[in-house]
């Protein structure tokens, strides 16, 4: 069966990929709000102006394992990620900046933490020598984990 690959991007300008049937199958997707970027969860995507491509088939005694996970096993592996930056690190809420600030300054003790902070605050910590690594998928730590 071949695959149209259409590329995509999100209402966050995440750039990714998706494989589709048929264009009619991309539209009726995207109407029923099916369509979802990986990296934010946004459902406010577009497809951009991109050359053609198929994805097709091998015949089966050609079959090679495939090297791309699907999108079932790459959301699987997000909640995976997502279930263990929860359970190793504390959640500081508002207060992100301040407590790595605290801990890079050795004014709290040492550990991983997670919260939220504007970009430019996160800019000012990277300035200051402080490593601030963005979630892509914080939404999973918000709701349950499934």
């Amino acid at each position: 069966m071949a695959l149209k690959v259409f590329d995509l991007r999100c209402d966050n300008e995440h750039p990714f990929e998706g494989w589709f049937r048929s264009d009619g199958d991309f539209e009726s997707q995207q109407t029923r709000g099916l369509l979802e970027c990986p990296l934010c969860g946004s459902k406010q995507v577009r497809r951009l102006p991109s050359a053609p491509r198929l994805n097709l088939a091998a015949p089966a005694e050609h079959k090679q394992e495939a090297a791309l996970p699907t999108a079932a096993q790459m959301q699987a592996l997000l909640v995976k990620m997502a279930r263990e930056i929860a359970a190793n690190t504390e959640d500081v809420g508002e207060r992100f900046a301040e407590e790595a600030r605290r801990i890079h300054y050795k004014e709290a003790p040492e550990r991983g933490i997670r919260g939220v902070t504007s970009k430019q605050e996160a800019e000012a910590l990277e300035d200051e020598g402080i490593n601030v690594m963005p979630l892509p998928f914080a939404h999973l730590l918000k709701d349950p984990l499934q």
